[in-house]
């Protein structure tokens, strides 16, 4: 699942809008990176959004 591990953001809905004003859902997943973490002294290989690496949230390693 499309779900990043520290700030919980997952899958969001909404509705494609074309030209003439028909709607048909959509799906928008979340901007997620493979990376390396350091975790209670051990590396672990986790799912992280973008904006969790920017802010500072993880450190990598």
């Amino acid at each position: 699942m499309a779900k990043c591990k520290y700030t919980g953001k997952s899958v969001m809905f909404g509705n494609k809008v074309s030209h003439s004003d028909r709607k048909t859902k959509r799906m928008q997943k979340p901007n997620l990176k493979k990376i390396k973490i350091i975790v209670n002294g051990t590396q672990k290989k986790v799912w992280i959004s973008t904006t969790a690496l920017k802010s500072g949230l993880v450190t990598r390693a």
